[in-house]
């Protein structure tokens, strides 16, 4: 390995464009999104493979549309299943209230919330990623430091996990995607600020051929005593989450039979025998947020940066849309396109909607677990009435990236109806293909009549895609709810800016050729281990 990497170090130069630390689902998202506009990435983690226990098991559509930028959105669809919403139920498992979901296609083209593996998502990941030639895979590489000159380079330090050999390479921008006992946090001294829930639960992982016949969404077990969660996560396999009382550890579960006990509710007509127990574990639901998200050159992503609680499963989905954020903004500054303040906006944007989405977390947690009998009875009492409560509904099921505040690529005008710093739907076209199929890695401009020969010629000099909006199409209704005729739209799908003149939009679209980098990537992936 250390040989292999020396001459890779050597051939770059000595300094990598971007080295990324940790190859879970947010480094390796955003190694594969830079590797799509060209920039070389050095991916180093400490282990030598997928990680192969479940973690994360769900995702929202929005999350589902990234997947697809990174081209595993089929793959994924296949090992997935869509979940009917949620469910919160009493210790007697009677429903208090239900938030429905549909199977159908939402306004980013895929199903509203979907139950998976993470390893085998994780898998997914990893064979897209070898397909690129940008990105250099090293496993058994355990990150121990990285310091910054104050030039422009870090430093990262590493140490191979089978020999003991030490190793540093150079990078011009260090993500830290190396979870939550991050090694690149504590590297620029940020410290995770603790917004007070911490609790201990234990998590069941089964696999049976046998149906359970259950409702096929999440159920919420509101009960101080034993707060419980359970859904179906894959064709075989389920998942339980059992808050653990004081003095119980992951040990007093060792066995079927041990759990039994716990997931009796649900597996009462299902024998023992047709159960396996494919791992009990003991977790720490924290909910905690990095003081900063950045130093100068390094930024961190996913776990690194942001501690969800599980209980709206948006844990892994905030690091792959942290990813999607900070990658194109990252591509476009190191090709010259976008100057380097625009790295600015990343924690700007995305550090309000993690917060937003912990508290949310946070929120139904304590609501299933806080208040004893006292608790109990508020449940009961006004559980069933809370879908009723207007915003209620949509505040509990939907997780899409709130609207972006004024920044230089959200050039958003005193106005709340106006579409910019909202995400552009992922709407069909007329000749049946989506708007992100169309629009691919670059800026979109998103019009509602043909421009002139002049015009489309400024938008394709700029590197960006002209996308027509029809009247009485999906696009073309959301254009005029938006009260425009003209949308710019990021390569991350979001709107840099909107109005009725489309000079003027053409004026705003900022020069971003980093697509055409693509095409130099250098020579083929390699995994070293």
């Amino acid at each position: 390995m250390t040989v292999l990497l020396r001459a890779q170090a050597a051939a770059a130069g000595g300094q990598w464009p971007v080295v990324v630390v940790g190859a879970g689902p947010s480094g390796v998202t955003a190694a594969t999104l830079l590797a799509q506009y060209g920039v070389r990435c050095l991916l180093l983690d400490r282990w030598n493979g997928v990680y192969p226990q479940p973690r994360a098991v769900h995702l929202d559509d929005e999350v589902y549309r990234i997947l697809d930028r990174l081209g595993v959105a089929k793959q994924f669809s296949a090992i997935s299943r869509p979940s009917e919403g949620l469910r919160l139920l009493d210790r007697q498992h009677e429903v208090l209230a239900e938030f429905r979901r549909s199977h159908a296609d939402g306004v980013h083209g895929y199903p509203q919330a979907n139950m998976f593996d993470q390893p085998e998502l994780e898998q997914l990941l990893r064979d897209e990623l070898e397909r690129h030639s940008a990105v250099t895979l090293l496993g058994d590489a355990e990150v121990t430091e990285v310091s910054q000159d104050g030039h422009g380079r870090v430093r990262v330090d590493f140490t191979d996990r089978r020999t003991g050999a030490h190793e540093s390479v150079l990078a011009t921008y260090v993500l830290g995607c190396d979870g939550a006992n991050s090694v690149v946090r504590s590297s620029i001294h940020a410290r995770m600020r603790d917004l007070r829930f911490e609790q201990r639960w234990l998590v069941v992982d089964i696999a049976t051929d046998v149906d359970l016949d259950q409702w096929e969404g999440v159920h919420q077990v509101c009960d101080p005593r034993r707060a419980a969660t359970y859904m179906r996560i894959g064709l075989a396999r389920y998942r339980w989450e059992f808050q653990l009382c004081e003095g119980e550890t992951a040990a007093d579960f060792g066995s079927v039979q041990d759990v039994a006990p716990l997931i009796e509710p649900w597996t009462a007509s299902v024998a023992l025998t047709d159960l396996e127990l494919v791992r009990v574990a003991e977790y720490t639901f924290r909910a905690q947020i990095s003081d900063r998200w950045r130093d100068r050159n390094v930024f961190l992503l996913g776990d690194a940066a942001h501690l969800t609680p599980p209980f709206i499963g948006q844990g892994m989905g905030a690091g792959l849309r942290d990813a999607a954020n900070l990658s194109w903004k990252l591509a476009g500054v190191l090709a010259g396109d976008l100057p380097a303040d625009a790295l600015d906006t990343y924690e700007a944007e995305r550090l309000p909607h993690a917060r937003f989405v912990i508290r949310l977390a946070k929120l139904v947690g304590v609501a299933m677990t806080r208040g004893g009998r006292a608790g109990n009875l508020m449940r009961r009492l006004l559980a069933p009435r809370v879908h009723q409560i207007p915003g209620i509904r949509a505040r509990v099921l939907d997780s899409e990236t709130a609207l972006l505040r004024r920044s230089s690529l959200v050039l958003r005008p005193r106005v709340s109806r106006s579409l910019v710093g909202r995400l552009c739907p992922n709407a069909v076209l007329a000749d049946d293909r989506r708007l992100d199929d169309v629009a691919g890695r670059g800026f979109a401009v998103v019009v509602a009549a043909e421009p002139t020969a002049t015009q489309a010629s400024s938008i394709r000099r700029r590197g960006a895609v002209t996308v027509v909006a029809e009247p009485g199409t999906e696009l073309g209704d959301w254009l005029s709810r938006g009260r425009a005729r003209a949308a710019v739209v990021r390569p991350d799908r979001t709107v840099l800016y909107a109005t009725r003149d489309l000079d003027a939009a053409i004026r705003a679209l900022p020069g971003f050729q980093a697509t055409a980098a693509a095409a130099h990537a250098g020579p083929r992936a390699t995994e070293a281990s």
